[in-house]
């Protein structure tokens, strides 16, 4: 009998069980239901759903890997996300809860910058709306690509194809059926199962098995060749993390300034039930983070040291964490851990999906082709959509490669469309209230064409500086310009500033 196994379907059965449960007991009876749990959520719900679908199994795969194969120099993305994630709570989440609810009771990202400056134009709405269907369908495949090396590894015998499959249908489900609430839900209990797993692995070497560390790993210059194209890459741990170069320490920086413009985790801040419930989520939040950052390259750090050779030699380093838990646990704990991969996909993908979805029926669908859309057309086209955007990622990751690298490229890809499009305007139009509709406007898709231009251009790989920092800070500065050199707010635009940032602001 294979506990591993047995573990990890019985931990997937009853995730699908919460979803059905939301489905048939009438939570979804509204659109601001389906897409923002009719702003319900708890403290601790919003804290650990948001870092959840925040972090995607690139926390257990992509980033130990690349630390594995390449050092401590790799640290400074997880510096740049601790910190990012610190400064987008205590600026951002009460701020947007309050202007999201005096914006018309905004109910998607779009909406909300459309409504924060009450203009009859919905440019902006179909602007973001496209962006967010383009970077959105990247990052689910980025989840799939995950998904389905935790699929292969416990299911050796089938294909590639049908393992992505089998993970995509269990995404689809469980946000078809559960919406908002149940991904909320859900995602508190797989953040909590993220933690833990990655807590578990490194205490567990370190007190039972410090015997097994090998100091000379560290020093040790691995190499494989790629199957596909034969290119041969060197693997060195490097000197350390305050030797690393410039480039690497303002990308990874950079990284932090995703998470002003990521709509998945920012509808977070948009679903909680009081303003007033922000301070305690923020202290849960930043403390996950850094909990489960610093596990991560624990994981990766003795990984080096242990299954350094078995793994780098073959090109498998994203492969650590499963390699690991298998190492030290018996099956039906180590079935467990390998569930945390799975439902860190999950918390993000659905996330992601129910955002794009949401974005979709309210940004495009509502206001250009059907204006009169009833509640039950608009949850229709919102279920279909999570259908369309799926097997579109679905098409994405099978052309795509399983490795670290490639995880980590997909989601630097669409991390960096969010960020920089917009992290400045959402800043600008929390903070300025002189900040305008066109500004916005600038801002959004100044940033977009810097940050995709810098990555086609090849200037990612060629100066090391993330796309999103020239990104960002062009889409900062166009916001600011054309805000300043054109007409003022209208007076309905300063009334929702000031309504949302009153001291008794709901």
């Amino acid at each position: 009998m294979n506990w591993e196994i047995i573990t990890f379907a019985a931990y997937f059965i009853i995730l699908l069980g919460v979803a059905l449960a939301f489905y048939f007991n009438g939570t979804n009876k509204d659109s601001e239901d389906f897409f923002l749990g009719g702003r319900s959520m708890g403290p601790w719900v919003t804290a650990l759903s948001a870092q959840a679908s925040d972090m995607s199994a690139w926390l257990l795969m992509g980033l130990p890997g690349s630390i594995l194969a390449f050092g401590f120099g790799q640290m400074w993305i997880g510096i740049g996300l601790a910190l990012g994630t610190a400064a987008n709570w205590i600026l951002c989440a009460k701020r947007l809860r309050t202007f999201s609810k005096a914006a018309n009771d905004s109910i998607t990202l779009p909406q909300y910058l459309t409504n924060r400056f009450a203009v009859d134009s919905k440019i902006l709405q179909l602007v973001c709306a496209l962006i967010f269907l383009f970077a959105y369908t990247i990052y689910v495949a980025s989840a799939l690509v995950a998904g389905t090396t935790v699929f292969g590894a416990l299911f050796p015998n089938i294909s590639t194809n049908t393992a992505m499959i089998a993970f995509l249908v269990i995404i689809v489900a469980y946000t078809f059926f559960g919406g908002f609430a149940a991904v909320c839900w859900t995602d508190f209990f797989q953040g909590l199962l993220m933690m833990i797993a990655l807590m578990l692995v490194p205490l567990v070497v370190f007190f039972g098995y410090r015997s097994l560390l090998d100091p000379t790993a560290l020093s040790t210059v691995y190499e494989y060749t790629d199957a596909a194209s034969g290119a041969v890459t060197q693997c060195s741990f490097g000197g350390g993390i305050f030797n690393s170069s410039l480039p690497e320490i303002i990308t990874g920086l950079g990284w932090g300034l995703g998470y002003f413009g990521m709509p998945h985790i920012l509808v977070r801040f948009m679903s909680i039930e009081k303003p007033s419930m922000i301070k305690k989520s923020s202290i849960v939040a930043i403390i996950w983070v850094v909990i489960s950052l610093f596990s991560t390259v624990m994981v990766a750090y003795f990984g080096r040291m242990i299954v350094g050779e078995e793994l780098l030699t073959t090109g498998t380093q994203s492969m650590v964490f499963i390699v690991m838990s298998r190492k030290f646990f018996p099956a039906a704990i180590c079935g467990l851990l390998l569930a945390a991969i799975i439902a860190a996909s999950i918390s993000t993908a659905d996330s992601q999906l129910l955002v794009a979805s949401s974005s979709f029926t309210a940004d495009l669908y509502k206001p250009f082709f059907r204006k009169e859309a009833s509640e039950k057309e608009t949850l229709m086209i919102g279920r279909i959509l999570v259908l369309v955007l799926s097997a579109i990622a679905f098409a994405i990751a099978s052309s795509k490669g399983s490795g670290a690298q490639a995880i980590m490229n997909m989601v630097e890809n669409a991390w960096g469309a969010f960020g920089a499009s917009f992290g400045p305007t959402i800043l600008l139009s929390l903070f300025w209230r002189r900040f305008n509709y066109k500004g916005a406007i600038a801002g959004v898709i100044t940033g977009f064409v810097v940050d995709l231009g810098w990555l086609l251009a090849g200037l990612t790989a060629s100066t090391g500086v993330f796309e999103i920092v020239p990104g960002f800070f062009a889409s900062l500065i166009a916001a600011v310009l054309v805000a300043k050199f054109t007409e003022s707010p209208n007076a309905e635009a300063l009334e929702i500033f000031d309504k949302a940032t009153s001291p008794d602001a709901d």
